[in-house]
């Protein structure tokens, strides 16, 4: 009901999805002893997943793109993108590939495979569970008052992360961004990007928080997807803290598979760029979501084989500097509506071509969002979290936990919010 609510036509596409998977699951498990056989049901099975995923998701951006080179017209109607599907198929894809490696036993209920698959915190948007994280959940798990209380207020953390913060700097992006661009000034062009880095992150991991917490309410726990990512101080550390669920499904299924680092130097390039290849491709069918995807390939290639020992010896603000810099440049191409614009738009960030470095625009969004700008700096890190879980408040009752007061003025704040505003764009809902 819950995914059906927006998107009715492709439930039908969820359930047969469902319905597939398991039963070519229970294939797999029967002929595990006949490799061969297993092997031929499982490679069909990934081709089914993959391929689904590519005709709604891809198929355009090919077409598109033979069109261009080619120059020729194949007619072909975009279709709209079902919500969710490349979580969920990454999902059932951990499924199979542990069923055929033996790493999880074959799910002989329907219902609970049903549920692994539609489980809806995190259904539309992450993170990303595998299936042998919540194998023994999914029929022996805890509910209770206290996991559904800790449930309540991690879902109300990531409700005011995404209202309160992501919304309210995400407005100076959108206005920037729709700016003209070949008149925009290096001040006007830094301080649009920074309010992006800021709304992505608090929407995403808000979003996540969200997921979480309504999971925990029904006595599921999920892994972290986040881990205050904007303190890091090398772009290796900042993807061991951002959207860790996609990170470990790569490592596990893609770069760890090829050889991972236990192969030749030739063939350790080789299986970065491919999962950085990746990475950008699954976030979007663009060739900007590729460049961001390979841009980092590269950086971590760098910082893996030429900068580490450098890295080491600089002082760790200087660290700090350098890896929010390049995080904001790749999340030009990430926030770009096409790679020309990303090109563009750091043409103004790095004042290349006529943009003066600042101009009364500038000086504006950087006078009315300075205050913003230090609070989202802040709640970046986990000083927030470090001071609710000491605050203590004395009242008639005795000293309490001040959290709870928080929370309360937290969901007071987002909801008088929701109810005056219409600017709630999840961004990750597009993938």
């Amino acid at each position: 009901m819950f995914y059906a609510w927006g998107e009715p036509v492709y439930i039908f596409l969820m359930i047969g999805t469902i319905i597939f998977d398991y039963i070519m699951a229970l294939k797999i498990n029967k002929y595990k002893r006949d490799r061969k056989k297993a092997k031929q049901f499982f490679i069909f099975t990934l081709l089914v997943n993959v391929g689904i995923l590519v005709f709604f998701k891809y198929v355009g951006f090919i077409i598109g793109n033979i069109n261009g080179i080619f120059s020729i017209n194949i007619p072909f109607n975009e279709l709209a993108l079902p919500v969710g599907i490349s979580f969920y198929t990454f999902q059932v894809l951990s499924y199979i590939v542990d069923v055929y490696l033996g790493k999880v036993k074959v799910q002989r209920s329907f219902i609970s495979f049903g549920a692994y698959v539609t489980m809806f915190p995190q259904l539309v948007a992450g993170p990303i569970v595998q299936y042998e994280t919540i194998e023994e959940q999914l029929n022996y798990r805890e509910e209770s008052l206290e996991k559904f209380g800790q449930g309540v207020e991690r879902f109300i953390q990531g409700l005011g992360k995404k209202v309160l913060l992501a919304n309210s700097i995400g407005i100076i992006w959108t206005t920037i961004s729709a700016m003209d661009l070949g008149s925009m000034s290096v001040l006007t062009a830094w301080i649009g990007i920074i309010a992006y880095t800021f709304q992505i992150y608090f929407d995403f991991s808000g979003y996540s928080d969200m997921a979480m917490g309504l999971g925990k309410m029904f006595g599921f726990d999920f892994i972290e997807n986040f881990n205050f990512p904007y303190i890091s101080t090398s772009i290796t550390e900042f993807w061991r803290r951002w959207h860790i669920s996609l990170g470990s499904w790569f490592r596990e299924y893609i770069y760890i598979p090829l050889g991972g680092n236990r192969v030749s130097l030739g063939k350790q390039i080789r299986n970065i760029f491919a999962v950085w290849f990746l990475t950008g491709l699954w976030h979007g069918a663009s060739w900007n979501f590729i460049v961001w995807g390979l841009y980092y390939g590269v950086i971590l290639l760098l910082e893996k084989m030429v900068f580490a020992n450098i890295l080491e010896r600089v002082p760790t603000f200087i660290k700090h500097i350098y890896t929010m810099l390049l995080i904001m440049i790749g999340w030009v191409f990430f926030a770009s509506p096409n790679l020309s614009f990303a090109m563009e738009y750091l043409k103004s960030m790095f004042g290349f071509g006529n943009h003066v470095l600042m101009d009364s625009a500038g000086i504006y969004y950087l006078y009315t969002n300075a205050i913003m700008f230090v609070i989202l700096g802040v709640c970046s890190t986990p000083i927030v979290k470090n001071i609710l879980d000491r605050i203590v408040v004395k009242s008639k009752l005795g000293y309490v936990n001040g959290s709870l007061i928080t929370y309360m003025v937290i969901l007071f704040l987002a909801t008088a919010y929701l109810v005056n505003e219409t600017y709630n764009p999840f961004l990750y809902f597009r993938f």
